[in-house]
């Protein structure tokens, strides 16, 4: 399809005249079937508020259809809307547009749909088994016609995938205002999203699926070289240096699917188990796993081969972890790492696969016996568990990938609490990235080339690590190997070949080296030296953006970390200083009903007036983290925010007072 085409297909939104229906697809990845939770009264509902979206004339011949898709795959997709256009980032000038900043955020959508990036690309969702970026096909097409329509004085509205509409703003408001999964909080449990989501009226947004700011595993392997890294230097009194150590996970399919590449970089030799081949290959065409072995026995002399011979290989099981844990138990190999980043946020709709059943037999029970298929899940749970305690008790350090793995080992009651009623096992979060990272200001701060071209990405890069290394001459010691492992880090990237879809990347900075680097790019722009504006923005899995008592906010120990002010606050305050867009989400990364997290995009396009917003908002964006985990007595925080103080006189936070622990024991 020529741009011409393409630019009319956006334009057309949803068609007057209905396209034909399409095939399905089996060669695609596809979501699996949802459960049946509708009574009949209910799925009448669901399809009244899916006709909502065509006139009347074409509800004869779309209710049987949808009526089917409903109770073929428990939701409405609208297959026969999907575009006939390639689904991928490109120059943002080839979308319609009268808004720039409109234009790049199409470029974000595409991107989060194409087939090399989502995990579900037919059901529209990106990573995380239910990571939606729409509900459904009209939804996607109305949004694009609207953002090609829109102005600089217009805000989109969007509630869970739904375009609400256009309304009249100005040009410092954001652009697009999202909305995902805000419920009223007693019915945030797993079944009301099924039931809601099914009735077309919520949609899970993960973290960056419905924020429009995923870009593929990239995204996470950063943040998990820096935990891998540091997990080695916690077993190995501080080396770097991590040849012939073994580190044991699970998942390939979203945001996973960075682990392999991330334990290549760390130096270290991985194993990752995944059931679903089609992940399995995607990851391995791709080259982000060296090798794909589905044997246990071949595996364990792969492994101990690797070890001898000191290699750094990444190996793919095809099949079960829970399987690989046992075997590795029972033999008594040595294993040093150990983690899982199955997504257990959602145990039982995909996003873990009980032990002893095929793929294929799982995804037909957990549709047609939901309650046996829980009873598999939670028994492989404790089975999991079991093994992995024995490979501790002979030496392994496991952490828990935030990934919601030791809140579902303990509901299914595996032996995972000690004797104060703790988990067994630190988060990633409590150990590595709180105190090191986010306490510190540091976070997954990304970019992407709205050009679409590499040569604009190595220039970038280029602009980062002179800026990092530049900052590191005037940095306090305290974050010194934070400002290291970032440098090494850009400096590498582009040899790890880590672009799928959009021409991104990704680093850890703090507010002071965020701000930085955007305003060299910026000012690139302004130079052409840059071809194309450059889109900003974040995982929500920050400093600030997300509030998560089993992940992002385990080490806040005041109590607070159930409470979510701060990710209210932190979308609050970006939309008035500056993002080009603001995203609010219910459960990304953790589960549905566990979390609330909060992201934004921001477009660069060389002006001065970008220069402001950038500056405003990328400041409050990580200080107001800073500031809560400062008032959380973190002490890495309070010597963090009073050096913001320090750089920012109108910056004025309140510090705590601390307390002498003895003292307050002695009361009792």
């Amino acid at each position: 399809m020529d741009t011409q085409a393409f630019q009319a297909a956006i334009l057309e939104g949803i068609p007057e005249v209905l396209p034909a229906p399409k095939a399905y697809e089996p060669n695609i990845n596809h979501a699996p079937k949802r459960k049946e939770i509708l009574t009949e009264e209910e799925k009448k509902l669901a399809l009244k508020n899916a006709l909502r979206y065509f006139p009347e004339k074409d509800h004869a011949e779309l209710a049987p259809e949808f009526l089917e898709e409903l109770n073929t795959y428990g939701r409405i997709y609208m297959y026969r809307l999907r575009p006939d256009y390639e689904m991928k980032a490109r120059h943002l000038e080839q979308f319609p547009h009268q808004s720039r900043q409109a234009a790049a955020i199409m470029l974000m959508i595409q991107n989060n749909l194409d087939y090399a990036v989502a995990q579900h690309p037919h059901e529209l969702i990106t990573y995380g088994g239910n990571g939606a970026v729409f509900q459904n096909w009209a939804q996607y097409r109305l949004c694009m016609q609207y953002l090609a329509t829109m102005t600089d004085e217009q805000t989109l509205v969007m509630y869970s995938g739904h375009p609400m509409g256009l309304y009249p703003s100005h040009k410092d408001a954001p652009r697009v205002v999202v909305t995902n999964g805000m419920m009223i909080p007693n019915y945030s449990k797993p079944d009301d999203w099924e039931k809601f989501n099914a009735l077309g009226v919520t949609q899970y947004g993960q973290m960056t699926a419905g924020s429009f700011m995923y870009i593929g595993p990239q995204g996470i392997v950063h943040g998990t070289t820096i935990t891998v890294l540091n997990a080695g230097r916690k077993i190995s009194g501080g080396k770097t240096d991590l040849a012939g150590k073994l580190f044991i996970t699970a998942g390939l399919g979203g945001m996973s699917g960075a682990q392999p590449k991330a334990g290549n970089i760390a130096g270290v030799i991985s194993i990752t188990a995944e059931v679903n081949p089609k992940a399995t290959h995607t990851r391995h065409s791709q080259g982000w796993v060296d090798e794909v072995i589905a044997d246990l026995d071949e595996l364990v002399a792969r492994v101990e081969k690797a070890k001898a011979a000191k290699e750094v290989v990444s190996i793919a099981y095809q099949g079960n972890v829970v399987d690989v844990w046992e075997k590795f138990a029972e033999e008594g190999i040595h294993v040093d790492l150990g983690s899982d980043q199955t997504s257990l946020h959602n145990p039982w709709a995909g996003g873990y696969y009980p032990v002893g059943l095929s793929f294929e037999e799982s995804n037909k029970m957990m549709a047609e016996n939901p309650e046996l298929f829980k009873e598999k899940v939670q028994e492989s749970l404790r089975r999991h568990v079991a093994a992995v305690n024995k490979c501790t008790n002979n030496g392994m350090y496991f952490f828990d990938y935030g990934n919601a793995f030791l809140l579902e080992s303990s509901r299914a009651g595996a032996d995972i609490m000690n004797e104060k009623g703790d988990f067994k096992y630190p988060s990633y979060v409590q150990d590595i990235m709180g105190p090191m990272c986010f306490d510190y200001g540091f976070g997954p701060f990304r970019w992407v080339c709205a050009s679409n071209d590499p040569k604009d990405l190595e220039i970038t890069d280029q602009i980062a690590t002179d800026v990092l290394e530049e900052l590191m001459k005037e940095s306090p010691a305290e974050i010194q190997q934070q400002m290291a492992d970032n440098i090494l880090w850009i400096k590498e990237a582009g040899k790890n070949k880590m672009v799928v879809g959009s021409q991104a990347r990704i680093l850890y900075a703090d507010a002071e080296g965020r701000m930085r680097i955007a305003a060299a790019f910026n000012k690139a722009i302004a130079e052409g030296r840059i071809s194309a504006p450059v889109v900003l923005g974040r995982d929500h899995h920050d400093v600030s953006g997300t509030d998560s008592p089993y992940r992002e906010t385990s080490n806040i120990y005041d109590g607070s970390q159930f409470t979510a002010d701060m990710a209210v606050q932190n979308v609050i305050g970006d939309s008035f200083r500056g993002a080009t867009w603001v995203s609010i989400h219910n459960g990304g990364g953790v589960g549905w009903g566990e979390v609330m997290n909060g992201g934004f995009g921001m477009v660069l396009d060389g002006s001065d007036d970008a220069h402001r917003r950038l500056t405003n908002m990328l400041f409050w964006d990580v200080n107001n983290g800073i500031s809560r985990r400062s008032w959380a007595r973190n002490e890495g925080a309070i010597f963090a925010i009073k050096r913001a103080m320090d750089a920012n006189p109108q910056l004025k936070v309140t510090i705590p007072n601390l307390t002498d622990d003895k003292f307050i024991d002695s009361l009792f």
